[in-house]
Formats: C-alpha cells, sequence, structure tokens
C-alpha cells in the first residue's frame, strides 16, 4: 500500500506499521500469559495500587509515545529504533506492573531477567535511534532554512503549503529588527487573476497552485531569505542585508521564474500560465516592523494596478 503521493494519516501510517505494534503486542501479552500460569494470583489486600498507578501509568505513557511516533513517522531505520526502544522500555514497565498482580516463586528466573534486561538494552537503542533522529533533523533543517529561519513552531505552520505564517515573520523581523547594520527589504508577491482562476477552476485547484507556486518561489531564493503566507493567495518574502537594488534583481527573477511555470490543468493537461505582481518596501530609519510591512501591502496593491512591480521605499 503506497502513501508517498499524499500526505499519509496517522491511522495509515499506523497500519503501516502494524507489524512492529503486532510484535511489541504479542510480547506484552506472552508476559501477561506466563505471570498468569506460572504465579500466585496476589489477593487485591496485597496490591500495592500506589506501584500499579506509578508502574502501569509509566508503561502506558512509553506506550502512547511509541504510538505517536508510528503515527507520525514513514518507516525506516530511525523509525525502528526508537520504535525497538520504546517497545523495550514498555516491555520492561509492563513486567515490573505484573509484578504487582502476581507473585512468582524465586525458582522463575526469567521475571527478573526481563526487567534487567530489557530496560538498559531499550535505553540504548533509543539513545542510538536518537542520535539518528539528530542527523535526520539536521538534514531536515537546512531544506526548511527558507521556510522557518531560527525558529520552529507547528502552531505556525499554514496548512496549504507548509510555509510559515505571518507570525512567524513578526517573530524574524522583531529578532533582527534593532541591529544597527541590518538591511532588511520585504516583499509581498500574490498572482495575477487569482481569484479569477479560483472561480473557473475550484478550490482545490487554487489550492494546488498556490502550493506549486510556492514551492517554485523557494527554490529561487537564497538561503537566508524567509517565505511566509500572509493571506489566502499572498505570500511574504523577508530578504535581510538586501539592498533596493538586489531586491529588484531577485524580484525579476522570481517574476520570470513564474511565467515560465508550466502549471497544467489536472484534467485537461492544458498549461495555465501565470503571472507574479510584486511589491517591494525598503526598511526606512524610525520604522517599526508593522510600518515595513504596511509599506509592502500598499507596494503590491500598486503594482497590482499598475506594471506588476511596484518599489515602495
Amino acid at each position: 500500500m503506497l502513501f508517498c503521493l499524499r500526505r499519509p494519516t496517522m491511522p495509515q501510517l499506523l497500519i503501516l506499521h502494524r507489524q512492529k505494534i503486532l510484535l511489541i503486542s504479542l510480547l506484552a501479552a506472552a508476559l501477561l500469559l506466563a505471570s498468569a500460569l506460572l504465579g500466585e494470583p496476589k489477593t487485591l489486600a496485597d496490591i500495592d495500587w500506589i506501584d500499579v498507578l506509578g508502574e502501569g501509568g509509566s508503561a502506558l505513557a512509553v506506550g502512547f509515545w511509541m504510538l505517536m511516533i508510528l503515527g507520525s513517522r514513514p518507516a525506516g531505520r530511525v523509525t525502528n529504533l526508537l520504535t525497538l526502544g520504546l517497545g523495550f522500555m514498555f516491555l520492561a514497565m509492563w513486567a515490573d506492573t505484573l509484578d504487582e498482580f502476581f507473585h512468582l516463586a524465586s525458582s522463575q528466573a526469567w521475571e527478573p531477567m526481563v526487567e534487567s534486561l530489557a530496560m538498559p538494552f531499550g535505553i540504548g537503542v533509543l539513545t542510538w535511534g536518537l542520535w539518528h533522529w539528530q542527523q535526520e533533523q539536521l538534514a531536515i533543517r537546512s531544506q526548511l532554512q527558507k521556510r522557518e529561519q531560527c525558529f520552529r513552531d507547528h502552531l505556525w505552520l499554514d496548512g496549504l503549503k507548509q510555509l510559515g505564517r505571518v507570525d512567524q515573520l513578526e517573530k524574524a523581523l522583531a529578532q533582527s529588527w534593532y541591529f544597527p547594520d541590518e538591511v532588511r527589504v520585504l516583499v509581498m508577491a500574490e498572482l495575477e487573476g487569482f481569484p479569477h482562476f479560483e472561480r473557473r477552476y475550484g478550490h482545490e485547484e487554487g489550492d494546488r497552485l498556490l502550493r506549486e507556486s510556492a514551492e517554485l518561489l523557494m527554490l529561487n531564493l537564497r538561503s537566508g531569505d524567509l517565505l511566509c503566507r500572509y493571506a489566502r493567495d499572498r505570500l511574504v518574502i523577508s530578504l535581510p542585508q538586501t539592498t533596493p537594488a538586489q531586491a529588484l534583481h531577485l524580484v525579476g527573477q522570481l517574476r520570470a521564474a513564474v511565467e515560465h511555470f508550466a502549471f497544467r490543468d489536472e484534467s485537461t493537461g492544458q498549461v495555465l500560465k501565470q503571472n507574479l505582481i510584486v511589491g517591494v518596501a525598503v526598511r526606512q530609519p524610525g520604522d517599526t516592523p508593522g510600518d515595513l510591512i504596511q509599506r509592502a501591502n500598499l507596494a503590491v496593491r500598486m503594482a497590482a494596478s499598475g506594471s506588476g512591480q511596484s518599489l515602495a521605499s
């Protein structure tokens, strides 16, 4: 079963990992069965319910962590290591919880071995998996640099294009606003005639056009630039340490990239040419981040009623 063409949901990913879940469930069931067959059930008076709550709650928490990982990650080495590590930790805590319900004779050496070996083994594998996870995150971080810069918060992500929302832009501007040598240019961009396009081709095609156009712009930006979504069909680009002349040159490249973008109607395969309307605002002495954003909005409105490109300094 392939989920690669669309973003998989959590249930779909759990189905993808069903063999891992089944294996750990069977091992947990085997521990329960062995304790019930080889041990003697304790009376209610002998059960320490505080220990049951602490040890059983810890086991459930680790099991929940494992399901969260499996429900949010595709298959691969990192997923396998994290699952294996948490799985053995869960089994050790599960065996410890069963101790509170069954009394095993001292001759039953397997039970303390499960507790004493499964936990350190699980911690070791989990640590190894976390090291690989860190390497994976560093690689992903380099890919997301133009989307998030120095901040990461999933609440700032726009679901349509996985871009940062304007909150991300405001945070980035505020962080570096008072650097004395910082030259800041803000670019507002929107697709010409997008409302008409959406009425003609539908909301779903409009979403796809925005998503693919954003990816195209991302490919043409520099590593230090930040692309965020400002409104439905409007994107905002922060260009740090950029002169107005450099910004206009970059904007020309972005507009040319969109003009040569062969966006195809999914139903007919027809190429639907697009044009990018761009407003450029340059930071002035005494400006606040809000002033710069407002000036960029004014610039893109002027561009829409003029030549398609406007500079507000």
